[in-house]
């Protein structure tokens, strides 16, 4: 097989992945609106993936960059450690989604990765001072989430402390819209650049590097600059929309029920506004992030709001253990992913 064709079907590879991050995060994405009953599941992934798309056009591709260039040594990196990489995260979302655990496809994407350049270059391969912002977001965002959303959520309830609670929730649903998709637009633009910058490595790592650069004059969105061409972002967020569309069910309630139960419009609103803001600071600053875990930690903040025995730590526990578990699960993975495609694979490449 000509090595070209194996990129090209490795970029299919990558948008699978997408595809599969838009489906085991859509439940994230539609869990509070879903919940509260301000809309119903279909009409809440087709406003989450409509979000995940238009996001193409608001943000810049920082974290694309950081995924790219900023954690592994582009020296230990071919298309076998792509590849590798992505069976990773791929095999590892998969384990997770049929446990019906909300772990991170970032965790999983950056792991797989980093396990398939360990398996070929060793941990020469880890460009260390690139992953402590990554790992330092990895591990504050839930708290952010958690702090924010129980700030929102008290601001909201003082606010709206002489309201009656009818008119309250019915001003609420309708707000809610909004924060879910800001929550979803915060989601496609963090998650869908993690898959832009594995396919601009790719490219990179075959001697097209090109191919992955938008023209000289870029593109200027919202919050940064475009610069990846045009066909790398769109199918990327293409992908991920339709994911979201086809949905992830089985982890609803885990978010949406299990960690705060009894969860109201205006608690809905607050725990996705303070997850947007989280992310939305992160991407601005190019930093990966878990968005499942901004989202689940905002709503565990604004359980916390009516007493800590509202939240059901044990869910919190059990993402904090799927959390440890995706390095080195999905690290694993990808080394073994890497192996297969170098020993398998490379032979019948030319």
């Amino acid at each position: 097989m000509p090595i070209l064709y194996f990129v090209f079907t490795l970029v299919a590879v990558a948008l699978v992945f997408d595809f599969f991050n838009g489906f085991h995060d859509a439940a994230n994405s539609v869990a509070t609106v879903v919940t509260t009953r301000v809309l119903t599941p279909g009409q809440a992934v087709l406003w989450a993936a409509f979000f995940n798309f238009v996001a193409a056009f608001l943000f810049g591709t920082g974290v694309a960059e950081t995924i790219s260039n900023k954690l592994i040594n582009p020296s230990a990196v071919d298309v076998y450690v792509i590849c590798g990489g992505l069976i990773g995260a791929i095999v590892w979302d998969i384990i997770t989604w049929l446990m019906a655990l909300p772990t991170s496809s970032s965790h999983a994407i950056i792991s797989g990765y980093a396990g398939a350049a360990i398996a070929k270059a060793g941990f020469k391969a880890i460009l260390v001072k690139g992953w402590i912002p990554v790992i330092a977001f990895l591990i504050i965002s839930p708290i952010i989430g958690m702090i924010l959303g129980w700030a929102i959520m008290t601001t909201v309830a003082w606010l709206t402390r002489r309201s009656e609670r009818y008119r309250t929730e019915k001003r609420f649903r309708h707000l809610q819209l909004i924060s879910a998709g800001l929550y979803s637009l915060g989601h496609g633009t963090n998650d869908a650049q993690k898959t832009m910058g594995i396919i601009v490595a790719l490219l990179a790592a075959a001697g097209h590097e090109q191919w992955g650069k938008a023209s000289k004059s870029g593109f200027q969105g919202l919050v940064g600059k475009h610069e990846i061409a045009w066909w790398i972002i769109l199918s990327c967020h293409a992908a991920m929309a339709l994911g979201t569309m086809c949905g992830g069910w089985r982890i609803v309630k885990t978010i949406g029920s299990r960690i705060t139960p009894h969860l109201r419009p205006v608690g809905g609103f607050s725990a996705e506004m303070a997850a947007a803001i989280t992310i939305g600071l992160a991407t601005i600053a190019k930093v990966p992030i878990s968005t499942t875990h901004a989202i689940g930690g905002a709503v565990s903040g604004v359980g916390a709001t009516r007493g800590w025995h509202a939240v059901r730590w044990i869910w919190g526990e059990k993402i904090v253990v799927a959390w440890v578990l995706t390095f080195p699960g999905a690290a694993l993975i990808g080394a073994a992913g890497y192996a297969f495609a170098h020993f398998a694979i490379q032979p019948f490449i030319h």
